[in-house]
């Protein structure tokens, strides 16, 4: 199972290396490129056993098949699928930059990259008894992907990013073996405590001499509540109340921020995929606004 996402990530790996303008880069951006690939593979390998490791591990193996979910978990993880392969590669599109590819070189290696990491994912799954390989979950990861492209072909510029935030939920202890019994497990297993952004930045939309601070953002999240399973809401004979969360909230553009160092402007690049909690706004179908001081 770890070698089919090794020969989706080996594939871009090869391509990276490939470039038919190599042989007129100088010592240095030669060096780059081979830190970056290399820095891409350990990062890549390590979070995929990783997953292996708190997701499939524990499930029998079977043929390769497809199963549609899509009418699953409330479009939860949809929402991730749509915001990993955005966050990926918008952190990998600076370093292809400044390894020495340009900016199309750089936008097809993320975006390319993202998307075959998602896919190798998929493919585990099309392998698990237990799930199979999602067209739904396909077309998500390349959405995500193309949501970071097309941005930075009309605009140059992320002016609304794709976000996460997790907050426990109560379901999680009802169901360990199915949402999650640690944390690390929790971060990805259990739908009812996350949120999914879209972190617009304000001064992006505004004219240029507005002063604005570059930094502000309006969120729009998307969250769930009352899963117990993904189709399901009963557990030991009572019902929970299973229904879709909209939020609106304050959030940050660490990118925005004038940092002293380079080497923190990189660390904002991978904190900006977490929203910040701040003070939030819920609405629901059927329910009462809720106010969260944060979220």
């Amino acid at each position: 199972m770890h070698s089919i996402r090794l020969i989706a990530l080996s594939c871009f790996v090869a391509l990276a290396l490939g470039s038919p303008a190599q042989e007129l880069l100088h010592r240095d951006t030669l060096h780059r490129k081979w830190l970056t690939v290399g820095g891409v593979s350990a990062v890549g390998t390590g979070s995929l056993i990783g997953l292996n490791e708190l997701w499939y591990k524990d499930y029998p193996r079977s043929r390769f098949h497809f199963f549609n979910d899509n009418g699953e978990w409330l479009q939860m993880d949809k929402a991730g699928h749509l915001m990993t392969t955005y966050a990926v590669s918008s952190i990998l599109h600076p370093w292809f930059q400044w390894s020495g590819y340009n900016k199309k070189q750089s936008l097809l290696l993320s975006a390319g990259i993202s998307v075959a990491y998602q896919t190798g994912i998929e493919v585990l799954d099309g392998y698990s008894s237990q799930w199979g390989f999602s067209n739904g979950d396909a077309l998500c990861n390349l959405g995500g992907a193309m949501f970071f492209v097309g941005q930075e072909i009309l605009w140059q510029n992320q002016k609304i990013r794709l976000k996460y935030s997790y907050n426990s939920s109560q379901f999680a202890d009802l169901r360990p073996e199915l949402l999650g019994e640690s944390n690390s497990q929790r971060l990805l297993k259990d739908y009812n405590a996350q949120t999914y952004w879209m972190s617009a930045n304000v001064y992006s939309f505004l004219p240029i001499e507005s002063k604005f601070p570059k930094w502000i953002n309006i969120a729009f999240g998307y969250g769930a509540d009352g899963m117990t399973g993904s189709n399901t809401s009963e557990i030991n004979g009572f019902s929970y109340d299973r229904y879709r969360q909209y939020y609106i909230s304050f959030d940050v553009d660490l990118t925005k921020i004038d940092w002293p160092k380079k080497w923190m402007m990189s660390v904002a690049r991978v904190l900006n995929v977490i929203k910040l909690p701040s003070p939030t706004v819920e609405f629901a179908v059927n329910r009462n606004f809720e106010l969260f001081l944060f979220r």
